[in-house]
């Protein structure tokens, strides 16, 4: 790293990785942001229009958190966003990125009526999810007509329960959900539909979204499925053109996005929060800071300071999600037929809530296949992606390593080992789905738990933040207030994961900088004109 530090009263110039362009860091700002993951990217948005001077600190190479792409034999991969939801005109995610200034901007392809296909061992019938409520539930009744008030009840609940979430509805409201609602379980709830495994598994089938299981709340299954009901999408050439377009309108409103600029601790006088310093030695003031990096190494960074340690051993308490082992295959020219929807398989649909307990001879018992989509895409694929679940510690012997773009340390033989083992564990299940797969790889490359840690930078790897639990709902219910004045959290931490999820978590965090009232006012008045 080559560095120069030229000081003045108000500027610092220098150059990071041998590159001739200066990069200018104020002292300080009113809003700094750590991490450019979407929760980062929306609050810095939202911040900068309405004036703050705000500034965001990513430590990698890209921008992006699970927005990040990455390209294979010149095929592009997404690492987290396989689909999204609610992007049609009037559709809440769709009203949000309006607001944002970016939906005119993206480039997507809807999925087919039938976005998502639930299939088990043993059992050659597909079961689709449908795009559309009457769609969803006349698919559903013509294979099990004499579920046809289990079917109806199941969406009408999944309906009644997003109507009590105000910021999902933008309906100028930032609070009031029924907190009776974070106790119902998803697994109890069907149970009290209907006694048909099936039908309980199909309708839960898409739970790999959420790592759901049998404690999960109702709450997190509706927010997720009713997004991709009513409508489901793919972006064309990968999710960074998200974060491309928020940091373009970041820029334009004065907001200013700096990469390789990793936080290490926060500063402090007279025990007040009052900047950041960098892994570089750079102090960056602010009167406030949103952290968008995980929040467990958030409190770490905190070294002890501003906050009291009951609060920090409660977030460190909190459960952190399962993570995930994924195969990102190039196929060879026009061999492998394109899909425009996704694929959930599990071996047995008595398993559904149980798969993230696997033992090593059953792994995996159930996995997620999604295609990407490139500009004028044809009939045949150019690649797909494979996941399924992982448990952190089958990668605790490598935990010392850590390996991204910038950084690189050699975690051995015996880790490439253990990724070829897994690899060719999941090809075999795969095949059972896609006979002819082998025959169509140009090349193959993986994703472990420590994939995850070290891109995203969440806990163990964790896929989707903290566990909801409706037995202990509270407990993982993170406020964007944190326990110091000045210091907040987005993210997929706080309220929920997912692009739709995120974005409120997003707007969620400002409503407590901007006012809420104020917020949501500026939201609807600027979709209204």
């Amino acid at each position: 790293m080559l560095s120069l530090f030229l000081c003045s009263k108000f500027w610092y110039f220098y150059f990071v990785n041998f590159t001739t362009k200066f990069i200018l860091l104020k002292e300080k700002y009113d809003i700094v942001i750590i991490g450019s993951g979407l929760g980062g990217l929306v609050s810095a948005n939202i911040l900068a229009r309405h004036g703050y001077s705000v500034c965001v600190l990513e430590k990698n190479n890209q921008y992006g958190g699970n927005l990040q792409t990455f390209v294979r034999d010149k095929s592009i991969f997404d690492t987290g966003v396989h689909y999204i939801g609610s992007l049609a005109e009037g559709q809440n995610l769709n009203q949000y990125f309006k607001y944002l200034g970016i939906m005119d901007e993206l480039k997507l392809q809807q999925l087919d009526k039938k976005y998502d296909v639930i299939t088990f061992d043993n059992d050659s019938e597909e079961y689709a999810h449908t795009q559309g409520y009457q769609n969803f539930k006349d698919t559903l009744i013509s294979q099990f007509p004499n579920e046809n008030k289990a079917i109806n009840s199941y969406c009408s609940k999944i309906q009644e329960v997003c109507k009590t979430f105000p910021l999902y509805n933008l309906d100028g409201k930032t609070e009031g959900y029924d907190k009776e609602v974070l106790n119902i379980k998803i697994s109890e709830y069907l149970d009290s539909i209907t006694d048909n495994v099936t039908l309980k598994a199909i309708l839960a089938g898409s739970n790999f979204l959420y790592a759901g299981k049998e404690n999960t709340p109702l709450y997190v299954h509706a927010l997720s499925i009713n997004s991709f009901i009513k409508s489901s999408w793919r972006c064309i050439d990968g999710g960074s053109q998200i974060s491309r377009q928020l940091i373009k309108k970041i820029k334009e409103f004065g907001g200013e996005v700096y990469k390789h600029q990793e936080v290490i601790e926060f500063g402090f006088e007279n025990d007040e929060l009052v900047s950041v310093i960098t892994k570089e030695g750079k102090v960056v003031g602010g009167d406030l800071f949103i952290s968008n990096i995980e929040p467990k190494q958030t409190i770490k960074m905190l070294n002890g300071k501003g906050i009291r340690k009951a609060y920090a051993n409660r977030i460190d308490k909190v459960e952190s999600m399962i993570s995930g082992f994924s195969i990102h295959i190039v196929f060879k020219p026009k061999t492998f037929k394109y899909i425009n929807y996704n694929y959930y398989h599990f071996k047995d649909p008595n398993r559904v809530w149980k798969a993230q307990n696997y033992t090593e001879e059953s792994w995996p018992e159930a996995y997620l296949v999604s295609m990407g989509v490139r500009k004028n895409q044809d009939q045949w694929a150019e690649n797909l992606t494979a996941m399924t679940y992982m448990r952190y510690d089958e990668v605790a012997e490598w935990a010392d390593t850590f390996n991204t773009i910038a950084e690189n340390s050699d975690r051995g033989d015996s880790y490439e080992e253990f990724k070829n083992k897994k690899t060719e564990q999941f090809l075999v299940e795969l095949e059972k789905k896609f006979p002819n797969i082998r025959d169509c790889i140009k090349s193959i490359y993986t994703a472990s738990p420590l994939s995850y840690r070290d891109y995203i930078g969440s806990n163990d790897g964790a896929m989707y933040g903290y566990v909801k639990d409706a037995d202990n709902p509270m407990m993982s219910f993170l406020s964007p207030k944190t326990k110091s004045k000045k210091l907040f959290f987005t993210g997929q931490s706080v309220n929920m994961h997912g692009i739709l999820g995120v974005t409120i978590s997003g707007v969620l965090t400002c409503s407590h900088i901007i006012g809420k009232e104020k917020l949501l006012d500026s939201i609807n008045k600027f979709l209204v004109e």
